[in-house]
């Protein structure tokens, strides 16, 4: 295990892996889009110069070869997931298909190394990062992994492999609170660095994340709580899709109709200065979103 190295899997525009290149951590990121891995190449271009970032773009995939990638405006909802993108289209959605190169994640290893720490958060794709560590006898000491909404059954399963790999003590972070994370002083992961998370960014890790590691038991005790509070609520917010329209049509014509039809956002958006507002709203609305973070114990 390399115990300055990162896996950010799902790089996106790259605000987690600036966040991990702050602290003092050489990164791979893995980001299929190959638009956004540009973008994020253009944002991080000194830590790429300087050879502390590795851009793989290609998918995280169960065989090497093409792969079919669905693009979706909301660009990280973004997935390989057939049935998923389905779901994203349901919602309205606008999306694309595109062929990028496909990579079995224990390649990943094989080429670069076993990172300390492995941020996983691919639409429907993160278990297939999980079936890779089990070729390899060395694995991180940290990973994390983003929480299925929609089953119960999912998570269970991850639970499981997450044991079957090792990993005995879970953390259970809500993602919709990722803003509120603070950082200690002094640092118990890399160094301090004076960092504000932005909203949809994964936070820390390691021994810097908020609470007590809990058990197996523990850990499908509070998802049994968080899948009920996804019943009674039904997940009553605005979508990340509605959101993402109603936010184009403000920076279009502030002062105009809002195409959505959405009575409350016409109301509640005028401008674009008044997103951040709707954004309160769409919190409150929500049950939220939560990721699992699971360490091994030597």
């Amino acid at each position: 295990m390399k115990q300055d190295l990162i896996y950010d899997i799902g790089l996106h525009l790259g605000a987690d892996s600036e966040f991990y290149l702050k602290k003092g951590f050489n990164v791979v990121g893995v980001e299929a889009d190959p638009a956004i891995a540009a973008k994020a190449a253009d944002r991080l271009k000194p830590y790429v110069d300087a050879g502390r970032l590795t851009i793989v773009n290609k998918a995280i995939a169960r065989d090497e070869g093409p792969i079919t990638f669905f693009v979706c405006d909301v660009s990280e909802n973004s997935t390989t997931d057939p049935k998923w993108a389905e779901r994203n289209r349901s919602l309205g959605a606008s999306i694309s298909e595109i062929t990028v190169p496909g990579i079995p994640f224990y390649r990943l290893l094989e080429e670069y190394g076993v990172p300390y720490y492995t941020k996983i958060d691919i639409e429907r794709a993160d278990t297939l990062c999980l079936e890779g560590l089990l070729a390899s006898a060395d694995r991180p000491k940290y990973v994390s992994i983003e929480s299925s909404k929609i089953s119960f059954d999912d998570v269970v399963n991850d639970l499981c492999l997450l044991q079957r790999l090792g990993y005995r003590k879970y953390k259970i972070v809500a993602q919709h609170r990722v803003e509120q994370q603070r950082l200690p002083n002094p640092a118990r992961e890399g160094q301090f660095i004076d960092h504000v998370f932005e909203h949809g960014s994964s936070g820390t890790f390691g021994r810097e994340l908020p609470g007590e590691w809990i058990s197996l038991e523990q850990a499908l005790k509070e998802y049994m709580r968080i899948f009920r509070r996804y019943r009674t609520l039904r997940d009553l917010s605005l979508s990340s899709f509605s959101l993402s329209r109603l936010v184009r049509e403000a920076e279009k014509s502030p002062r105009g109709p809002i195409a959505s039809g959405a009575t409350l956002a016409r109301r509640m958006l005028p401008s674009v200065r008044r997103i951040k507002l709707l954004q309160s709203v769409k919190a409150k609305m929500s049950a939220g979103w939560y990721d699992t973070h699971a360490m091994r114990e030597e």
